[in-house]
């Protein structure tokens, strides 16, 4: 009887030491490991044009980590349907506050948070040949005449600029399309000097990489730089003064009476008359 008591005890001693000892593997393995705490968060379901206005199809709710996500990124869809795009969405890129306007669609729901739309007519050169086209970056260059100054000269005005339409087009295409305006996304410093830039000169847009944001310093350029002001390969030509042999002029001659009393005396005089020679112009070199 003892026997058997004493082998229940310790069947019972080794089953309570096993439940005891998950217990603390668990718990240790929860300090070392804490649970990953997944939030919603809304992403884009498809690639997003600027001026695009989105609709529920165009967004995705997936778990992600709380510490990984983006400030302002939104949780829920319906604080992100309804408004228009002002930067491109990538398919699977989370949707913020930044890339997006208030609720709307069309030209001024693309326009970001402190920015102005402003019109800049063009052609076939001054456009680019029509590769000026919606979310492209252009340069303005401005070509006049400096305050004081006879002489033109061209200059780079504004840099990294974002086109927001081509015509009535406000989403970019494959094709180049040939428009008489084209709408350009500035702050409202920089709008006020390309509207005087357009009165003052000729205005052209230069085309640039949309990974390249570098802001360049060219110095304007002048006609005298782009030609050259350097000295003539052609020799000058001098005038000089030389003079000219003149032909000996005939001497003078005349006589003079000499009285003396009842007497009188001839004396001939013979007077070389001076006549300065005639300069003329002859060329040398």
């Amino acid at each position: 009887m003892n026997r058997r008591r004493l082998v229940l005890i310790g069947v019972l001693s080794l089953a309570l030491g096993a439940v005891v000892s998950v217990q603390v593997y668990d718990h240790l393995q929860a300090k070392a490991s804490p649970v990953r705490r997944d939030v919603d968060v809304v992403i884009a379901a498809n690639d997003l044009q600027v001026g695009a206005k989105i609709g529920d199809h165009d967004l995705k709710v997936v778990k992600y980590p709380r510490e990984n996500l983006p400030p302002h990124a939104f949780r829920t869809k319906t604080s992100v349907v309804g408004r228009s795009v002002v930067l491109p969405i990538g398919k699977g890129e989370f949707v913020t506050p930044e890339k997006l306007s208030d609720a709307g669609s069309g030209l001024w729901a693309t326009i970001a948070t402190g920015m102005r739309a402003v019109a800049v007519r063009v052609d076939d050169v001054t456009g680019v040949g029509g590769f000026v086209l919606p979310g492209k970056r252009v340069d303005v260059l401005v070509t006049g005449l400096p305050c004081g100054s006879s002489e033109p000269q061209t200059i780079t005005i504004l840099q990294d600029v974002r086109v927001l339409a081509a015509g009535r087009e406000l989403n970019a295409t494959a094709e180049p399309q040939s428009v008489p305006v084209v709408i350009l996304q500035l702050s409202p410093e920089d709008s006020e000097k390309l509207a005087l830039a357009s009165q003052e000169g000729r205005i052209q847009l230069v085309l640039r990489n949309l990974v390249d944001s570098d802001q360049a310093k060219p110095p304007a350029v002048r006609k005298a730089s782009l030609f050259g002001g350097g000295v003539s390969q052609h020799p000058i030509r001098v005038l000089r003064q030389k003079p000219v042999p003149t032909q000996a002029a005939e001497p003078l001659k005349f006589d003079i009476d000499v009285i003396h009393g009842m007497q009188k005396e001839t004396i001939h005089v013979l007077q070389l008359p001076s006549m300065p020679s005639s300069p003329r112009l002859t060329e040398g070199r």
